[in-house]
């Protein structure tokens, strides 16, 4: 039975003000958690060719930008640092002097209100670029889980806010989370990479945080793209283990993953618009071939509209600039 012309949809999208009224998805500067790269040095700003308007920042820049995220109400940022020197076992990842723990402690310092996110993982220390400790060619989970208790302590006593692993070892939630509890820190909640895909979205990412493997990939531990109700087994293992947060990454070729963990588990979830995404839309809009503002703000309520709570996105300081225009 048709009821047309009784309800015409397009009576609620006469105008503006009507639209605003009834718009189901609200994208807030609340939802944004910014990403930042830090390296050693002095007063140093390495712009990252592949990610306009993203930096390689040295510790005291990176301070600068920390506060003026907090200027802008963006709550916090996930920190990925890139070491003075690698090793086969990432030793930088948990030395108490290390990019990271040096950076924590500055921005905690001069922004004690800007929520602190770690990325942990051994990538970037490694010289080898694997995300574990490899043995025989190949990434061993049991022994890697040592390591990465060792940098997540490390990390809190630091002062991190919030530990993010992004390794996708098996086990490594409820590992870290029992080491945690053990040192003191069981009021740090742990934002788990549950649903981390090997994706080709991450390479100007691998440029930023200058951890491309120097051999093989990561099909061996990261998730393979096609697969969802994997993604659903992962999840439900880490919730289970001790994640108060749930990441699904990439972000926009997985909306769908988002929306079923959001709709199974009713917890936090964060979804990471990943570097590839941003170049893309960078790219473009360089172009000339589309409008940037439009384009990211469609992508990231997307995002927001499929289920995710928060999102990593390297376009949080233009998205709250955009916002207040």
């Amino acid at each position: 039975m048709s009821f047309f012309p009784i309800y015409r949809p397009r009576r609620i999208r006469a105008n503006e003000n009507i639209r605003r009224l009834v718009r189901e998805t609200q994208l807030s500067v609340d939802d944004l958690i910014y990403p930042m790269f830090v390296i050693h040095g002095q007063d140093t700003a390495i712009e990252i060719t592949s990610m306009p308007g993203c930096f390689q920042f040295s510790i005291d820049r990176l301070v600068i930008a920390a506060k003026e995220l907090s200027e802008l109400g963006i709550p916090g940022t996930i920190l990925f640092g890139i070491p003075e020197s690698k090793d086969s076992i990432g030793s930088e990842a948990y030395d108490v002097n290390g990019i990271i723990q040096q950076a924590v402690r500055a921005i905690k310092d001069a922004v004690p209100d800007l929520l602190v996110i770690t990325d942990v993982c051994l990538c970037e220390y490694t010289d080898h670029g694997h995300c574990g400790i490899i043995e025989s060619g190949e990434v061993k989970n049991d022994a890697t889980l040592e390591v990465l208790v060792k940098e997540s302590i490390s990390h809190a006593h630091a002062g991190a806010d919030i530990i993010a692993p992004s390794d996708m070892m098996d086990g490594r939630v409820g590992t870290i989370r029992k080491a945690l509890d053990s040192e003191g820190y069981e009021n740090i909640p742990i934002m788990a990479y549950s649903a981390k895909y090997a994706s080709a979205f991450y390479g100007p990412f691998r440029e930023a945080a200058e951890s491309a493997p120097q051999f093989g990939d990561r099909r061996s531990y990261q998730m393979d793209p096609p697969n969802s109700d994997e993604a659903i087994r992962e999840v439900h293992q880490d919730i289970h283990e001790g994640a108060d947060i749930v990441m699904v990454k990439p972000a926009l070729s997985y909306l769908d993953v988002i929306n079923r963990v959001k709709t199974q588990f009713q917890i936090p979830v964060a979804a990471y618009n990943v570097s590839g995404e941003y170049a893309m839309i960078k790219a473009a809009a360089q172009n000339g071939w589309i409008d940037e503002k439009r384009v990211a703000l469609e992508v990231l309520t997307s995002i927001k509209r499929a289920g995710a709570d928060m999102i990593l996105t390297y376009f949080a300081k233009s998205v709250v600039k955009w916002m207040n225009q």
